[in-house]
C-alpha cells in the first residue's frame, strides 16, 4: 500500500506526549499516528454495530409485521 504524508501542527506538549509514548511502545512517530487513526476507526464501527443492533431491536415487531418471519428462530437468534 502507497503511503501519503501527512503535516500536522499540534501544541508542542501534544507531540512530546505522542514522541514519549510511540517511543514507550517502540514504534516511531508515523506508525504511532497511524495506529491511532485505526482504532479511532474501529470505534467507529463498533457504535455503528451497536445503534444498527439497538435500531433492530427497537423495531423488530415492526419488521416482522412487514416481512414475517417465524419469530421462534429470532428469539433463538439472541
Amino acid at each position: 500500500m502507497s503511503k501519503k504524508q501527512l503535516n500536522v501542527r499540534v501544541d508542542a506538549t501534544t507531540a512530546e506526549i505522542a514522541r514519549t509514548r510511540a517511543e514507550q511502545e517502540g514504534i516511531s512517530m508515523n506508525q504511532y499516528i497511524e495506529k491511532l487513526v485505526q482504532q479511532d476507526l474501529g470505534e467507529t464501527g463498533r457504535a455503528f454495530v451497536d445503534a444498527a443492533a439497538q435500531f433492530m431491536k427497537e423495531y423488530e415487531a415492526v419488521f416482522l409485521a412487514e416481512f414475517g418471519g417465524d419469530r421462534e428462530v429470532t428469539a433463538q437468534r439472541r
